[in-house]
């Protein structure tokens, strides 16, 4: 990819981050909104929601960190299993393992608190069905074999990077976790599927720079005759 073709790649996955995560918080802290805008505190409301913009923007660097390690793990891990087929198996078993530790460890699901558990269970088949949605159109618009590394991405690298936010234990903790799952699921999917498009367009300059030189050698060349 071209330097100039990264930078809007760069800027775009952080306004989609930005806007997401604006909009969340609106919506999940809606009663913190609200209390400003009734107060009449609009500078304060307008502060509190350009904090929410900033949020979603080191989110979305914290995404597009997670996506540059991945494609550089799934080259490794194609070379270590020798075959595309044998790595898409153990992609599947880690996604098996991440859900289970989601449920069973990370979320601490209890049956005394049921509006909790409802909550965690809504972020999960969120975390799934966008997975899913992104993993089956990355197949779709490029080759059928992305399919489980898409799903691999989209589960497991997104669950990683909202770990740091499912480890911490005080507070009002579940209105953050909300928060900060949607810009991640956004920017993953929006980097995961935008990719091969800017690889054709970077091609394309290249395709546009080599002929440019070329024709400049030949003008130099000519003119030394």
């Amino acid at each position: 990819m071209t330097i100039r073709n990264w930078v809007k790649f760069f800027f775009n996955a952080l306004l989609i981050g930005g806007f997401v995560t604006a909009v969340a918080g609106l919506i999940v802290r809606w009663a913190f909104f609200s209390d400003l805008l009734a107060a009449g505190e609009t500078l304060q409301f307008i502060g509190a929601l350009l904090w929410m913009v900033f949020l979603g923007f080191t989110m979305s660097v914290v995404a597009q960190m997670g996506f540059f390690a991945y494609l550089t793990v799934h080259q490794f891990g194609v070379n270590i299993f020798k075959t595309l087929t044998l790595w898409n198996w153990v992609q599947l078993l880690i996604i098996a393992v991440v859900l289970f530790d989601l449920i069973f460890f990370r979320f601490r699901l209890t049956s005394e608190d049921t509006g909790r558990t409802l909550l965690y269970l809504t972020l999960l088949a969120s975390l799934v069905l966008v997975s899913s949605i992104t993993a089956y159109l990355k197949a779709k618009w490029t080759k059928k074999h992305t399919l489980i590394s898409a799903l691999f991405f989209m589960i497991v690298i997104t669950t990683l990077e909202w770990l740091p936010a499912l480890m911490v234990r005080s507070g009002n903790i579940d209105t953050w976790v909300t928060i900060l799952l949607f810009p991640l699921l956004a920017v993953n999917a929006y980097q995961i599927l935008a990719l091969p498009k800017y690889n054709t367009m970077s091609d394309v300059d290249k395709a546009k720079l080599d002929a440019r030189r070329e024709a400049r050698r030949k003008e130099k060349k000519a003119a030394t005759k």
